[in-house]
């Protein structure tokens, strides 16, 4: 977004250096990823139960009997990205193939043959050496792709040139939370942009535990029954805010030279994109703009109007801003009791083999507010104050 003339000293307009010490950014989307795949193994977290077997029998156990092919090909496919991220990770430290690929076997073997084992304690799951040669095998594919591809991506690449000329120097871990909000959308939500809506989840669990729940609003109105205009207005205070928080984000990572309106709406519209595609996939094509409430929509109006009051200001303050859109954001979601009419269009939804996959998406769901938060509060941005200063 353009910057008025003063803030010109807060917006880093030296070309970035390439890194030659390896990628941050690639370092961090390797973390994310491997929790993305912790979690969708082992959800639904729910039904721990120990069964007489050993975490890892099923290592000399016989073959399953009964397995798709649609099981292979998404066993071998979540973890191409996988053998992808660790062979960018590892660079410039370890380039040699030789080296490169029994290194990338043996942390996608380690790494799968934990949740394989661990699934051993859930009724939902079933260990298997089939998922662990499929998965170890997908990752050893995205190996080779990344050590093909690696002069795309790292180094003096195109790529790099243009991360240099568009971010600042503190991006690379700004653009893991900016790429990952679109896939934040693919998880049905109660309220559009509504993310880390962690309450619903610990109230389940809890009441599991002990036949408590947790619902923080009742507690503090035990009366209180929301009506329907109510829930519009809790919809559009957490639209607005997360699109204005999310939509920051990027704004305080660019540069002058940047073309900031044309990312900022690319950002909104690959937003809105998944979030229609995975309704139409998910439930029915007919329910792909269901998520266009007027709470939606009014939300949508509000938050353009912050961000368009907002786009003037230095990126530290933008920054700020940002700060406080995702908290209020956050808050009012797990404060917010779930919207009757969301919740029983959940209970519609039939998850099928789509388990660990709807399971990745509700991690991305509600990972990135916290993702965001951890960037937007990191002490890489008080260095380049000081600097500047």
């Amino acid at each position: 977004m353009t910057q008025p003339a003063h803030s010109q000293p807060e917006r880093d307009t030296a070309p970035a250096s390439l890194d030659t010490d390896g990628s941050v950014f690639i370092r961090v989307a390797l973390a994310v990823y491997a929790l993305l795949i912790l979690y969708a193994s082992w959800y639904p977290f729910s039904g721990w139960h120990e069964i007489g077997v050993a975490p890892f029998a099923y290592l000399t156990a016989p073959p399953p009997r009964y397995w798709t092919g649609f099981d292979i090909v998404t066993n071998v496919l979540a973890y191409v990205p996988f053998g992808m991220l660790v062979v960018f990770a590892i660079y410039p430290s370890i380039r040699r193939a030789a080296i490169v690929l029994p290194l990338v076997l043996m942390i996608a073997a380690f790494w799968s043959g934990t949740m394989e084992a661990v699934q051993t304690f859930l009724p939902t799951r079933v260990s298997s050496n089939l998922d662990l040669l499929t998965n170890v095998g997908g990752a050893l594919i995205g190996a080779i792709i990344g050590q093909s591809t690696r002069s795309f991506f790292l180094g003096q690449s195109r790529l790099q040139q243009v991360r240099s000329n568009w971010f600042s120097r503190e991006a690379s871990r700004g653009l893991i939370v900016v790429l990952t909000w679109p896939l934040a959308q693919i998880y049905p939500q109660g309220y559009l942009f509504g993310h880390g809506q962690l309450v619903p989840i610990l109230s389940e669990w809890l009441k599991d535990l002990t036949g408590i729940s947790i619902e923080p609003l009742l507690w503090i109105w035990p009366d209180l029954q929301l009506r329907v205009d109510q829930f519009w207005l809790a919809e559009s205070i957490i639209t607005a805010c997360g699109l204005c928080g999310a939509v920051l984000t990027l704004a305080c990572l660019l540069r002058k030279k940047a073309p900031a309106i044309l990312l900022c709406v690319l950002m909104i519209g690959a937003a809105l994109a998944v979030k229609s595609l995975s309704n139409a996939l998910l439930f029915q094509p007919e329910n792909m703009f269901v998520w266009l409430t007027p709470g939606a929509q009014a939300g949508l109006v509000f938050g353009t109007i912050m961000l368009i009051a907002a786009h003037r200001t230095t990126p530290t303050y933008q920054r700020r801003i940002a700060i406080v859109m995702l908290l209020i954001s956050f808050i009012a979601v797990n404060l917010i009791v779930p919207n009757p009419y969301f919740v029983v269009t959940l209970q519609r939804w039939v998850q099928g083999k789509f388990l660990s996959f709807n399971g990745a998406t509700q991690f991305m769901s509600l990972l990135w507010p916290f993702l965001a938060m951890w960037f937007l509060l990191h002490s890489v941005h008080h260095r380049k104050s000081a600097a500047v200063s």
